[in-house]
């Protein structure tokens, strides 16, 4: 692993493409900061941070003959291996939030945002933004639904202690694709969703609201929801929001 570990920078995913475009990187290239300027997160949302208190990185690994229809099994190994790796501070009600959201009871603890170079049909590489709060004790009202591990557990954690250990686990997520496992590690985030089999309050893309039960993620990556009727609908991403 090539780690780069930067003071401020306005975004680490946006600095691994103009790294990975010169060529040469390592099989995983890490980046990390103190702070980003410009982080970003799903649906165009901006991460906010504290300067020196949370976990900022991207990692990027190289890719060989991945096609880009299993794409959504990157998404997977990604937040398993988060979650993976947080299961050994006791975090209560670990989970995750389809698509790759790290949920503790039901507050966001990070996110990620994954953006994937493709050569035809198959992906060369993918580069995996994290946001991750970990010693921040507040957060905007804007972010009613935001916490740190430390207001969890009560104790600061050491960032680059966390860094390797994340990085490890997804690596050992990402074994499982090089070695075809696809299926284990898709029933492993299926089993992780957040609210799965508990009615919920969802919206659709007109606005309507409706309730429905999470049953599960498709292997393409769909949201499998069923709904008052006790039909099961299929949604992709940004086709439904939780309310």
């Amino acid at each position: 692993m090539y780690l780069v570990k930067l003071n401020a920078i306005d975004s680490t995913n946006s600095y691994l493409k103009k790294m990975s475009k010169k060529g040469g990187l390592e099989k995983w290239t890490v980046v990390s900061t103190e702070y980003q300027s410009a982080g970003r997160g799903q649906k165009g949302a901006v991460w906010q941070s504290d300067k020196s208190k949370n976990l900022i990185c991207s990692i990027l690994v190289r890719l060989n003959g991945f096609k880009a229809r299993d794409q959504f099994l990157l998404n997977c190994a990604a937040s398993l291996g988060i979650y993976n790796a947080l299961t050994k501070y006791n975090l209560p009600k670990l989970s995750i939030k389809w698509p790759n959201d790290i949920m503790s009871v039901s507050k966001k603890l990070g996110g990620l945002l994954i953006e994937n170079t493709l050569m035809h049909d198959e992906i060369n590489h993918t580069i995996i933004g994290i946001g991750l709060n970990v010693n921040q004790i507040s957060f905007s009202k804007d972010l009613p639904f935001a916490v740190s591990i430390k207001q969890l557990i009560i104790k600061d954690l050491d960032r680059d202690v966390l860094l390797n250990e994340i990085v490890e686990s997804i690596q050992h997520q990402f074994d499982l694709i090089f070695q075809k496992k696809h299926k284990e590690l898709w029933e492993a985030y299926d089993q992780r969703l957040f609210r799965k089999n508990v009615a919920h309050m969802f919206a659709d893309q007109q606005g309507q609201k409706f309730m429905g039960i999470i049953k599960g993620v498709s292997q393409q990556g769909l949201l499998i929801v069923e709904n008052e009727e006790q039909t099961l609908k299929t949604y992709n991403f940004k086709e439904i929001t939780y309310l």
